[in-house]
Order: structure tokens, then sequence, then C-alpha cells
């Protein structure tokens, strides 16, 4: 049977399709019906998993394609803006203080959360903060549209997106979900902590007993399942994330080339003439990041930690903005 949903949504579009050509109007933007991605992806999913075909067909003339979509996957702020600025979205007092608010009154689950996984409660918390001011700006896109158009209409990253959109498409079976009705990002991120759907599949939780997976409204729900994300990932326990480092005139600039991932130790970095502010372990593993400022550079070697919070979004700037905020948030609750 094809949900009451998709058949209003489906009329809808089509009284404004056929009004705006009576009106000379616009026209509204194309949907995936016809498209031959979208055509692969029913035929896969009615064969390997036993999805209505009718139905699928349905869904997909009801995705439009969103320019505005293409538009900002293309300007992602880690890639456009100096640290300077890019910091200055992130670590304001408002999201401080709303993190502050965010930890007191969710102070029993994040305790729980950081006693089974090892992951700092102020760390889940910044990273809420980060993605969607603590569950207030989880964004205003329709799922299926998100995801259609980046699939269909985004050849630099189509494989992604489509297998994205397989994943939303088994989700939403398995959680009993309206597809049509689901919000996130334009990216497709949804929830708390902005979940792709293969990441919700993977490592969202039940972290409250009530036997549903809810990251969209649960905020315990997604205080496990940030704190699982993260653990999974290799979160270590007890180690240090990042330190502040001063930076001799001499050292190369190949020393902060090295990429996202740890590879150099610390003494070697230290050789370059590159120093940590705080004591570490000489043969721990790190990686360097010089960040530009209005009058030069600041920097830091980033630990093992840091590289897990980079598995999260692949960016250090995020990731040193995700830890700053945590430290300031710890400070203020302490």
């Amino acid at each position: 049977m094809i949900p009451e949903a998709f058949i209003n949504r489906i009329f809808g579009r089509a009284c404004i399709t056929l009004g705006s050509a009576l009106l000379f109007i616009a026209p509204v933007q194309a949907d995936y019906s016809g498209n031959p991605g979208a055509q692969a992806l029913i035929d896969e999913m009615v064969a390997e998993h036993a999805f209505s075909r009718e139905e699928l067909q349905t869904l997909f003339a009801s995705a439009e394609r969103q320019q505005s979509i293409l538009d900002a996957i293309s300007r992602p702020a880690e890639k456009t803006k100096p640290w300077y600025e890019y910091r200055e979205i992130f670590l304001t007092e408002r999201r401080e203080r709303e993190g502050i608010a965010f930890f007191r009154e969710h102070r029993e689950a994040l305790s729980r959360a950081q006693a089974e996984t090892g992951v700092p409660a102020e760390v889940i918390v910044s990273i809420i903060g980060v993605e969607t001011y603590y569950g207030r700006i989880a964004g205003s896109y329709d799922v299926i549209d998100a995801l259609s158009t980046l699939a269909f209409d985004y050849p630099k990253r189509s494989k992604f997106f489509t297998s994205e959109l397989k994943n939303f498409l088994l989700l939403s079976r398995e959680q009993g979900m309206d597809p049509l009705t689901l919000k996130g990002s334009y990216a497709g991120a949804m929830g708390y902590g902005q979940f792709m759907p293969s990441s919700y599949r993977a490592y969202a939780v039940d972290f409250d007993g009530d036997e549903l997976v809810d990251i969209w409204n649960n905020p315990t729900d997604a205080i496990g399942s940030v704190a699982n994300y993260l653990a999974r990932h290799g979160w270590r326990a007890g180690e240090p994330v990042v330190s502040a480092a001063t930076a001799a005139a001499s050292t190369p600039d190949e020393a902060f080339e090295g990429g996202l991932k740890p590879t150099r130790s610390v003494q070697a970095f230290r050789d370059l003439g590159l120093s940590p502010e705080q004591f570490l372990d000489a043969e721990a593993l790190a990686t360097a990041m010089r960040f530009e400022l209005t009058d030069g550079y600041e920097y830091w070697l980033g630990l093992h930690n840091l590289y897990v919070i980079t598995r999260y979004n692949h960016s250090a700037m995020y990731a040193m903005s995700v830890f700053l905020l945590s430290q300031r948030i710890a400070a203020g609750v302490q």
C-alpha cells in the first residue's frame, strides 16, 4: 500500500505545478521519477532488499532537485574560511552558555556515556553543540531531497551519496519512519548529532532503554550515539587530545603537511623545532597543525584522540573547534 503521506505530497506538488503553468510562474523543481540513477537504485532495492517498486517509484516522483544543496556543498566553511574566522562560528559565548546548560540538564546520561565508553562528557556535548546547537538547528531540508540531489546531480560524490540514499531507505524501513517526513542538513545528516544514514545504522544506540533508536527527538539516545561513534572509532580514555606548541623560525613547512592522522613522533617534531607546551610522551604519535591568525599563526600538535574527532568530520579546524569548545564547557560546568 502506498503511504498516505506519499499521495498527499504528490497531489500538493501536482497542484502547484498546474497552477504555475496556468499563471506562467517559474516551474517547480524537477523530480527524480525518470532519472536513470534513481531507476538503477530502485532496481537494486527491489532485487536485493524486497522493496516495493511502486512505492519507490512514488517516492522518487516526490523527491525534488534542490539547487541550494548543490550550492552549499560546493563551499563548506572549513574550505573557504581561515581559522580566525572559522573558529568564531563555534567559539561563542552563547554556544558555550547553552552547552553548559545542556550538560547540566543531561548530566546523568552524559556521566553514564562517559563511564561506558571513556569519551569525556564535554566532548560529547561539544560535538552536539557544533553540529546542531544542542539540537536546536538540526536542518530543514527533506532528507530524501538532499540525498537524491547529491546522488543523482553531484557527480563528484555520486557513489557516496547513492550509498547513503540506499542506507536511508533501509533505515526508514527498519525504524518504521516515513522517508518523506524526515528533515536534515543539506548533505542528508540527521538529528542532534547529524548522523549520515550509514552512521545511524552502524552507531546510533537506544541509550534510554525504550526500544527505539531516536536521535531526532531524544537527547539521551543522541548522547549515547555520539559517545558510541567516537568509542567505536578508537577513542582512548584518559589520553590527551592536543597540545599547543611553539615553532622555531627554522621549522620547515613540510612539518605541517602530514595530514590528519598522527604518523610522526612528538620527539621528531621537537627535532624540527616544534615543541609542545604541555608534557607529552616523546614516543607518542602526533600531527602538526598551523592555523592562520590575523597576524601570524598558532601551532598545535594533534594526538590520536584529535584524529578520532576528525572521523566525525574530516577537518582539522572542525576537530579543534570541538576540542576548544569542550574545554570551555568543562570549565563552566566545574
